[in-house]
């Protein structure tokens, strides 16, 4: 006679059948732990061979461990970027990090991660391969060799040797298609691009800020930007500290632009409904004040431009406006000492432009106008766009024209790739700027930053600035990584 065992109960068989629960408190201890000993060993290091040898272990293994953040997920690559770019971008050379800016070193870092991560994924047998759009990545491609090869190689064929300075002027754009691929192969979906957006327009409301306290002199607030963000030889920063919001960027027009772009966000942010209602008054009131306190005759440009093509775009934003005037008129409070300042410049030394406009239209005629003829023009003067200064009160002299900043750089190859990058790029987002959520948000912010950077670049040169490249690149990343992911699915 066959014995019928009875079946165990529900609770014993998902006993049996689950492994034990791992202690949530084990994560935590291994880090409390692990903080432990490594600032022991700081300690000891600092005893016996000094503070530089304990800075040293503690940025080694800083940095092992945002490797490792990054390799396991890769997202935290492109937040953590996004999050410090504003306030790291603005350290010189030299500063806190050997050769390299703290941005580009954190960049490097965070790309290894990120790349080491999709390494073993593939090993693993996960489907991890790179998306290819030539509708924008072909012409980027290009723009790229015109802006690093092809100035060293107009160089050698003129019979010039390339200097240090000369290789190290064509960083900037490779740190910028860097940060391109960074940001399009990492965010994928509509809940990472909203975080995106908010690590970018809140670190960009702190800059306002900063900007804001900086043009009222707010004591704390000078001496914590003379410390870090301030350059001896760059005379032109110096002088602006006191009068000009260029904050933790070093630079009123790097200030300008994150400001106006974080602006423009918040504003397709909230066309669409994004956002939290007093988020958005917080972001626009302060960013529309930092807007002024930057000082900056093109950041007020471009502020022009982009609301008129945000009226443009959105017709729900036109009949609201009425809702912002109480708005606009605390930002001109707040913003007005730098914008009164600047405006008091316009006419003191005759005419009917500002100071520092004369001061460049004399810098391009008798300094940079004489470099060129029919071959440097066609084939650029130099990768470096920064002379030294004949006098004893300056010691270099900067290129303030986009359109000739190209030129000189390289060329009539390099201006005919930047033009063909941004018909691509007005193209392919067309479409885009009807979707709803954040990626229709980031996809409209593209356009209207687009528009108006192409405006500027007759004035300043915008693209390669820190802080405004980056945000535009992270733009750019964003919009195509969607366009492509909907054309594939």
């Amino acid at each position: 006679m066959t014995q019928t065992v009875p079946p165990p109960s529900t609770s014993a068989a998902l006993t049996q059948s689950k492994p034990p629960a791992p202690d949530r408190d084990t994560t935590t201890t291994r880090i409390i732990a692990g903080a432990t000993v490594a600032t022991a060993l700081a300690a000891i290091l600092a005893a016996a061979f000094g503070p530089l040898a304990a800075y040293g272990f503690v940025g080694v293994m800083f940095s092992l461990v945002l490797l490792a953040t990054a390799a396991q997920t890769p997202i935290f690559a492109t937040y953590a970027y996004l999050v410090t770019m504003p306030f790291t971008a603005g350290i010189d050379r030299d500063k806190l990090i050997p050769l390299i800016r703290p941005n580009e070193a954190l960049l490097v870092l965070l790309l290894g991660g990120a790349m080491l991560g999709a390494y073993l994924r593939i090993l693993r047998g996960d489907d991890v391969r790179p998306r290819f759009y030539p509708l924008v990545d072909v012409p980027l491609a290009v723009f790229l060799l015109m802006a690093t090869i092809w100035p060293l190689a107009s160089l050698t064929l003129r019979g010039s040797a390339p200097s240090g300075t000369d290789f190290a002027q064509t960083l900037p754009f490779i740190k910028l298609v860097m940060l391109y691929f960074l940001v399009r192969y990492t965010v994928t979906n509509e809940h990472e691009i909203l975080r995106c957006i908010r690590f970018i327009v809140w670190p960009g409301a702190v800059v306002a800020l900063i900007a804001i306290l900086q043009t009222l002199r707010f004591p704390p607030v000078i001496a914590l930007l003379e410390t870090f963000w301030s350059s001896s030889d760059n005379s032109a920063a110096a002088a602006a500290l006191g009068e000009r919001g260029s904050a933790t960027l070093g630079s009123p027009i790097a200030t300008g632009d994150v400001i106006i772009i974080s602006l423009i966000l918040v504003f397709c942010c909230g066309a669409r409904g994004l956002l939290g209602r007093r988020e958005r008054l917080v972001l626009a009131m302060t960013l529309g004040a930092g807007t002024l306190a930057a000082g900056q005759f093109s950041t007020w440009i471009a502020a022009l431009l982009a609301g008129g093509l945000l009226a443009w775009r959105f017709p729900n934003l036109r009949r609201q406006a009425s809702r912002f005037a109480p708005l606009f008129g605390v930002a001109l409070v707040v913003g007005a000492p730098a914008f009164i300042g600047r405006l008091q410049s316009i006419g003191e030394y005759g005419g009917y432009a500002p100071e520092s406009w004369l001061g460049r239209y004399d810098n391009l005629k008798y300094m940079f106008l004489p470099h060129f003829n029919w071959v440097t023009t066609f084939m650029g003067v130099s990768p470096n766009p920064v002379l030294d200064a004949p006098e004893k009160w300056r010691t270099v002299i900067y290129l303030e024209s986009g359109i000739l900043w190209f030129l000189w750089v390289g060329g009539v190859p390099l201006l005919a790739a930047f033009i063909w990058l941004s018909l691509r790029v007005l193209r392919a987002v067309r479409p885009a700027i009807r979707h709803p959520g954040a990626f229709g948000a980031t996809a409209s912010c593209l356009e209207i930053v687009w528009l108006f950077l192409l405006v500027l670049t007759v004035i300043d040169p915008h693209l390669q600035q820190r802080g405004t490249g980056d945000l535009v690149f992270t733009l750019l990343a964003i919009t195509v990584g969607g366009i492509d992911a909907r054309r594939r699915a």
